[in-house]
């Protein structure tokens, strides 16, 4: 008997690369964060975005294709240190006004691309959690059990 389709799955994998290590993934991820102890290193920001999130009536909030550029340059902005990010439970999020949506040809709801729905978040740590634990276990680095649990007060605290 052929199993349903499963649909949609995020994957919490760093890079697609989880099945290609060839040795223990929580020693990667520890080589991988002494990269910050490197004299002189220079390491990548790194943001998070979701292209693909919707409204309450299952349109999506922003237009993507070609707008994407207009969070590509707020991003570029950011490393080059303008001030347009602000504190959040998450971490940094766009100051109001600080992207450019001059011209843009649809209507998007800046405040509810930019809202932090509790339950998501807090099924989104939970589930980042038990991915940590079932693929990592004991291994897992200090450092990042110590942002997975600030992340999750942040979180309740909302």
């Amino acid at each position: 008997m052929a199993k349903p389709p499963r649909g949609k799955v995020i994957m919490h994998d760093p890079f697609a690369m989880r099945p290609f290590f060839g040795y223990n993934f929580g020693h990667y991820l520890t080589h991988w964060l002494s990269m910050a102890h490197v004299k002189n290193a220079k390491l990548p920001a790194i943001f998070h975005v979701n292209w693909f999130r919707k409204d309450s009536n299952g349109k999506f909030l922003w237009p993507g294709f070609g707008e994407n550029s207009r969070v590509l340059d707020w991003i570029l902005r950011r490393i080059e240190g303008e001030d347009i990010a602000e504190d959040s439970a998450i971490g940094l999020l766009p100051k109001p006004g600080s992207i450019n949506i001059e011209n843009l040809k649809v209507n998007v709801n800046m405040t509810e691309l930019f809202r932090l729905p509790k339950t998501f978040w807090q099924k989104e740590v939970e589930d980042l959690m038990k991915y940590f634990d079932a693929q990592v276990g004991n291994d897992l680095p200090e450092a990042i059990v110590t942002e997975l649990t600030r992340l999750s007060n942040n979180v309740n605290n909302l």
